[in-house]
């Protein structure tokens, strides 16, 4: 045997002599953090959605004309604990505090966005779950972060892995989840904390794992679209022709909530006034209707597999938007995306009236991707998300369609703290 080969033979048995080594960083601290701040955030989100069922089911006994006051009164209920407790705030302060405070998220106000929302979702307001979940497990991640006396980097990328966690237990979807934990942060830059992308997958995986068993989740698309096959070279101009639509809708939507925020400003009445009203008009749109109740999570199934009148879907998407900008502007609390994915459904049924030669499934998500990214400035996330719940696994005519909203938007956005270059608040 060869000199060089005697060598190579000892090296190869010094190497099988040495113990297995793991990459440092899969068992480092900062991992382990991560991993139990996504069974957190899955946990906390399993017991809130299993709440919120059982507030939903048990409110919904009360049909017809019921649901006015049912309405009203939960609306002011909720508007007295945020009077009692604390006012939570909303999502622009959260992306305020993520950008401008280095990652400081206050959960002393979890309590009241808690039990407020709960209130809002399940009697009926057209906001979601997922903004409240987002905001407390982001603040859980700050919380437990400043606990180990965590800085800079460090302590934001914790509260993003937190709002990732929660908005990934909802919607199922970690990758989703965790870009749009970094994009709803800043719309110029859609990675500018880049940092906190790992955290944010790491604790997303383990807070979608531990939701699913929570909640008995089965694995596929939440809502069922008609089966889709790209056969036409046009499809693509398609996609973006249904996104104009959805912009401008999105633009419309941007608007009205805006001119009825500055309408609003001007009346001084306390929050469970103005909760209480709200839940009034809610009410009184629900009961002529109902398909405009709650956030649109089984909605949009309602939409798909019944038919409606092209005048009965005119009647819903316009209704819907006044619901839903009734709902932020009196002070009850939860989330805009699935409502806008509900909006956008019913927009793209509207335009496939009119193009019925072109595939259902491409009409409906191409509006719903446009009109979320439009509002909230998120692409990427969009498109994986929509992906996700839709079953609709061609990436590429959705983004098309995300990202017509994404650069058509109004130069303000509506989360307005996606645009200030410097703390205000």
């Amino acid at each position: 045997m060869s000199t060089q080969r005697k060598r190579q033979f000892i090296n190869h048995l010094n190497t099988l002599n040495k113990p297995v080594r793991f990459d440092n960083f899969v068992f480092s601290r900062m991992f382990l953090l991560w991993a139990a701040l996504g069974l957190i955030g899955g946990v906390t989100a399993g017991i809130y959605w299993i709440t919120l069922e059982y507030l939903t089911h048990s409110i919904a006994h009360f049909e017809g004309w019921l649901v006015i006051p049912v309405m009203a009164i939960c609306g002011l209920l909720a508007g007295l604990v945020i009077h009692v407790i604390g006012d939570p705030g909303e999502m622009h302060l959260m992306v305020n505090n993520i950008r401008f405070k280095k990652g400081k998220l206050d959960p002393k106000n979890n309590p009241s966005m808690i039990v407020s929302s709960l209130l809002c979702v399940a009697s009926g307001g057209s906001l979601g779950p997922e903004a409240p979940l987002v905001q407390v497990t982001g603040s859980t991640g700050s919380w437990i972060g400043r606990l180990l006396r965590l800085k800079e980097e460090e302590l934001r990328s914790l509260s993003i892995a937190g709002m990732a966690s929660g908005f990934t237990a909802l919607f199922g979807a970690p990758l989703g989840g965790s870009l749009f934990a970094l994009e709803i942060l800043h719309h110029k830059h859609a990675v500018e904390y880049y940092q906190a992308i790992i955290p944010a997958l790491v604790a997303s995986s383990f807070s979608y794992i531990i939701f699913a068993v929570i909640i008995n989740m089965g694995i596929g698309p939440t809502w069922e679209l008609p089966a889709y096959e790209m056969f036409d070279r046009f499809d693509f101009a398609y996609a973006v022709l249904f996104g104009l639509c959805a912009t401008a809708i999105g633009w419309l939507f941007i608007y009205y909530i805006k001119i009825l925020q500055s309408i609003l400003k001007t009346i001084e009445f306390p929050i469970y006034i103005k909760t209480f009203a709200g839940g009034i008009v809610l009410g009184i749109i629900a009961y002529y209707l109902p398909v405009t109740r709650y956030f649109g999570h089984d909605q949009i199934h309602t939409l798909l597999t019944e038919s409606f009148t092209l005048n009965m879907l005119l009647a819903i998407i316009v209704f819907k938007i006044i619901a839903i900008g009734v709902t932020v502007t009196s002070g009850w609390r939860g989330g805009f995306i699935i409502p806008l994915f509900f909006v956008g459904a019913c927009l793209g049924l509207i335009i496939h009236q009119y193009f019925p030669m072109v595939n259902l499934a491409l009409t409906i998500v191409s509006c719903m991707a446009a009109i979320n990214a439009c509002v909230t400035r998120t692409p990427m996330s969009t498109t994986i998300l929509l992906s996700s719940l839709t079953g609709f696994t061609y990436f590429i005519p959705i983004l098309f369609a995300s990202l017509t909203g994404y650069f058509l938007a109004p130069r303000t956005p509506f989360i307005k703290s996606q645009l200030k270059e410097i703390e205000e608040e």
